[in-house]
């Protein structure tokens, strides 16, 4: 049995990232689906793990990690060896590349772009936003369009120069804008910020169209567990 476990379910943004990194490196792993919305997410092996229910936990061997970024530089650290070599880079300027455009994802990218999938996405869903009193913010939404924006224009002169964020090969960098800006392109109010932008949206189809990225759209699509 694999000793690398996921607890979660590939719907939620922090554990698709995860999985798309785990199939870069091609490592065997076990995914435990843990539905936040049902019953499943209180098995015992889980809150064992998780007692508060966070969206994801991750265990290698006898660590056991919730944060998928730091999850995703922890595989790439350890495995280095295995499927893809570039994800943290080879050289210190390819490395420190990589973390700069890393922590702009982390800084700046996902908190409007999170703000964006929650309240169009989710709290516009008609199926189970009336069950859990969620309400689109009209205000949020326009005021995060507008922070995106200004963020992709950023992006659009760095891949101008450049195929990828971090430099011409695909990283961690790219790896980890994948989840939320699949449910933002897919979003008739929001794909316009990619697509009207070339560089962006040339990089949009280099990085979706990784058979990782597809295998994880895959499992998102699948029906959650009856528990």
């Amino acid at each position: 049995m694999a000793s690398v476990k996921v607890f979660g379910s590939p719907t939620s943004a922090e554990v698709a990232r995860v999985l798309t990194c785990l199939f870069e490196k091609e490592i065997e792993f076990q995914l435990i689906r843990v539905d936040t919305y049902k019953g499943q997410k209180r098995l015992p092996e889980y809150l064992k793990l998780q007692p508060f229910g966070q969206a994801l936990t991750f265990e290698d061997g006898k660590l056991t990690l919730v944060d998928s970024r730091v999850i995703c530089r922890h595989l790439a650290e350890k495995y280095v060896e295995q499927g893809n070599k570039d994800l943290l880079g080879s050289g210190t300027l390819e490395r420190a590349s990589i973390e700069q455009w890393l922590q702009t994802e982390a800084q700046n990218f996902d908190q409007p772009s999170s703000a964006l999938v929650f309240n169009l996405a989710f709290a516009s869903n008609l199926e189970f936003a009336p069950l859990l009193g969620l309400v689109p913010d009209k205000e949020v939404i326009e005021r995060s369009k507008k922070k995106l924006g200004q963020v992709l224009d950023i992006y659009e002169q760095r891949l101008d120069e450049t195929k990828y964020l971090a430099g011409d090969k695909f990283t961690l960098a790219d790896l980890s804008h994948l989840p939320n800006t699949q449910r933002l392109v897919s979003n008739k109010e929001c794909c316009s910020l990619f697509t009207t932008r070339k560089n962006v949206s040339k990089w949009w189809e280099a990085i979706s169209r990784r058979a990782s990225w597809k295998r994880v759209v895959e499992m998102q699509q699948e029906p959650p567990p009856n528990v």
